[in-house]
C-alpha cells in the first residue's frame, strides 16, 4: 500500500503509560541503576514479572532539573544484580518492564546495525533479509550533472540519507567513520554480530559500510573533487523508494566533501586490508586523489542550494576540520611526513577539536592522530589526548548536575539533539580507551539509558526497541509500507526545545522545557526525523558496551 501523503492534522502527542522512567533495553548485573521519579514519594519497589517484590529502597531527591521541568527523584536499582525481568512501582505508578543481563544490549546494537541496510538505495530489499520490510529496486537510472544536464553520471547505491531519499556525502562520511572507528576499537562486539545481509566473506558491518563507500568512489571526478551530493530537485513526496522516479542530479564538488571522501577513505583503506587488499588499494587510490586535489584548491569552496533545488544544503562555514581530519587520516595510514606537515599546519586554524559530528569533525581527526602507530610529535599528541579528557570532564559536571544524568545544557536539545546525546557517550568511551579510566563507562551508558526511556517522556528513541517506543518516524518508506510497527533500529531526531517545523509548533505548548520538545508523528521533521549519523553514534556507544572494554 503506498499512500502519497500522510495527515497533518495536528493530534495530541503520545502520553507514555509509565509515570517512572527505566532504560527499556535494561541493564548489565553490575552496572549503575537508577530509575528516575518525576513525583514525591519517599519508597519504592522493584517487582518480578511474577508480581514479586524483589527489591525495595528509599528515594533520593535529585532537585529540581531545568530541562525537563521536572522534580527528580531517584531509586537506586544497583544492589539488584539476578538476571531477570522487572520494572519498578513506587507512588502508585510504575515503569516499563526492563531486563538485567549481560547480553541487553545485543538485540538494540544488532538493530542500529542493520538499519543501515533498510537505508540502501540503488538496489531492491529481499524478503530473506528485510522481511516485511521488503522493497523494489530504486534510484538507478543515471543521474544528471546539475552544472551541465549533458552529462550523465552512475551514482547509483550508498544509503538514502534521512527521512528522504537524497544522498550526501559529508553527511555519510561522518556516519560511515563512527561504524569504521567502532569496528577498529571494538571488533570483538561485531565478531558474534549477525546482521542478515546479502554479502559474505567479512564482518557484517565491514560489508554494510563497503556499500556506501562504493558510492562514495563514484562520487569523486576525474580530478580528485567531489561532488557535495546526489538527490532529486524537489524531496519526494512520501512514496516507496522505487515509486520516487524524479530526476536525480548529481551537485557541484565541494571542499568539505572532497576531505570528508579522502579522510574516510583513508581509514577505510586499512581497516579493509586484511579482508580484501584490492578494495583497500582502490580506497588509498581515491584518497590520495582527493588530497592531490585539496592541496590544489586550498581555498574554501562551500556548498548552498542552487536556485530551483531545496533538497538538504548540509553546508558549512569553512572546510578547516575536513581538511585536518584528511591529512590526519592519510599520515596514520601511510606514515608519510608530508601529511604530518600537512595536519600540523591545520591545527593554525581554529575549530573544535574534539568534536564527531557531520559538520564539525575535527575529534575524527584527532582520533586518527591518537590511535595512529607512525610517529608523533609527543606534545602534539599530549594536547589531543587532553582535550578529550578535558571534555569529558566538563560533561561529566555537567551530567551529574542533570536529574537525568546526561550532560545536555537547555540549548543542546535542539535538531537532531540525540546525535548530540550519543556523541557525548562517544567522548567518554574515547576517554576510557585513551587513559583506562573505568569510571567513563557509566557516563556513557547514562546517555544511552536516557536514550532508551529514562527520559521525561518515558520513550525509548529507537523503533522496535522497548515497551514505549517511537514508531512513526519522519521516514518514507516507513510511511509508505502500510506496516504499522516500524522499521526497527532508527534513532529519532528527539526533543527540540526550539521548535523547527509548522507541526511542532503546533502539537507542543509554548513554554514547554526542551527536554520534553518531542511527538512521535511522522509529520514533524524536526522532532522524528532519522539519519544515518544519528543511528551511528548510537552504535558506537553500543559497540563500546557490548565489547565489555
Amino acid at each position: 500500500m503506498n499512500r502519497k501523503y500522510f495527515d497533518t492534522t495536528p493530534k495530541t502527542p503520545r502520553v507514555s503509560p509509565f509515570g517512572i522512567f527505566v532504560d527499556q533495553a535494561g541493564y548489565y548485573p553490575d552496572s549503575t541503576k537508577k530509575a528516575v521519579i518525576p513525583f514525591e514519594c519517599d519508597r519504592f519497589e522493584v517487582m518480578d514479572i511474577n508480581g514479586e517484590v524483589r527489591y525495595s529502597g528509599n528515594t533520593v531527591y535529585a532537585g529540581f532539573d531545568k530541562a525537563s521541568g521536572d522534580d527528580v527523584r531517584l531509586a537506586d536499582l544497583t544492589g539488584l544484580s539476578e538476571p531477570g525481568n522487572y520494572c519498578v512501582k513506587a507512588g502508585g505508578r510504575t515503569s516499563a518492564m526492563f531486563r538485567i543481563g549481560d547480553d541487553v544490549y545485543e538485540d538494540v546494537f544488532a538493530k542500529t546495525s542493520k538499519a543501515f541496510y533498510y537505508l540502501r538505495c540503488g538496489c531492491g530489499l529481499d524478503e530473506r533479509s528485510a522481511g516485511v520490510w521488503h522493497h523494489g529496486r530504486c534510484h538507478t537510472a543515471p543521474a544528471e550533472l546539475w552544472e551541465d544536464r549533458n552529462v550523465t553520471l552512475d551514482v547509483s547505491g550508498g544509503w538514502h540519507d534521512a527521512g528522504d531519499y537524497g544522498r550526501y556525502v559529508t553527511a555519510g562520511a561522518c556516519a560511515a567513520a563512527h561504524l569504521l572507528y567502532a569496528f577498529r576499537l571494538f571488533p570483538e562486539a561485531f565478531e558474534k554480530q549477525s546482521l542478515n545481509i546479502p554479502e559474505k566473506g567479512m564482518p557484517d558491518i565491514l560489508s554494510e559500510v563497503r556499500y556506501e563507500l562504493e558510492w562514495f568512489l563514484k562520487m569523486q571526478d576525474s580530478e580528485g573533487g567531489v561532488y557535495h551530493k546526489a538527490t532529486t530537485a524537489f524531496h519526494a513526496p512520501f512514496v516507496m523508494p522505487e515509486d520516487d522516479t524524479a530526476e536525480m542530479y548529481v551537485f557541484p564538488v565541494s571542499s568539505m566533501a572532497t576531505a570528508d571522501l579522502a579522510a574516510v577513505c583513508a581509514l577505510a583503506s586499512g581497516i579493509y586490508k586484511p579482508y580484501d587488499k584490492a578494495f583497500s588499494e582502490k580506497l588509498l587510490k581515491a584518497a590520495e586523489k582527493s588530497v592531490d586535489w585539496l592541496d590544489r584548491h586550498p581555498e574554501f569552496i562551500g556548498f548552498t542550494n542552487p536556485e530551483g533545488c531545496n533538497t538538504g544544503s548540509y553546508g558549512e562555514r569553512d572546510d578547516h576540520s575536513n581538511r585536518f581530519w584528511a591529512y590526519s587520516e592519510m599520515y596514520a595510514l601511510t606514515g608519510e611526513l608530508k601529511y604530518h606537515s600537512k595536519l600540523v599546519s591545520a591545527l593554525e586554524k581554529d575549530f573544535p577539536l574534539t568534536a564527531l559530528g557531520y559538520g564539525e569533525v575535527g575529534g575524527l581527526g584527532s582520533l586518527a592522530y591518537i590511535l595512529c602507530k607512525q610517529g608523533k610529535d609527543a606534545n602534539l599528541l599530549h594536547r589531543l589526548k587532553n582535550l578529550f579528557r578535558r571534555r569529558s570532564d566538563e560533561l561529566r559536571a555537567k551530567a551529574d548536575e542533570c536529574g537525568y544524568g546526561v550532560a545536555m545544557y537547555s540549548a543542546d536539545y535542539c535538531w537532531g539533539s540525540n546525535m548530540g546525546l550519543m556523541t557525548r557517550a562517544m567522548i567518554f568511551a574515547i576517554t576510557d580507551i585513551i587513559f583506562g579510566d573505568r569510571s567513563c563507562r557509566e557516563y556513557a551508558e547514562r546517555h544511552l539509558h536516557c536514550l532508551l526511556g529514562t527520559n521525561p517522556l518515558g520513550i525509548s528513541y529507537i523503533t522496535g526497541v522497548g515497551e514505549f517506543r517511537c514508531n512513526y518516524p519522519h521516514l518514507r518508506p516507513a510511511f509508505a509500507d502500510g506496516i504499522e510497527e516500524c522499521i526497527p533500529g532508527m534513532v529519532a531526531g528527539g526533543p527540540n526545545g526550539y521548535l523547527s517545523d509548522p507541526f511542532a509548533r503546533t502539537v507542543i505548548p509554548e513554554g514547554t522545557p526542551p527536554m520534553k520538545c518531542y511527538a512521535d508523528d511522522t509529520a514533524s521533521y524536526s522532532l522524528n526525523e532519522i539519519t544515518i549519523y544519528w543511528n551511528s553514534p548510537a552504535v558506537f556507544v553500543l559497540a563500546y558496551l557490548c565489547s565489555g572494554s
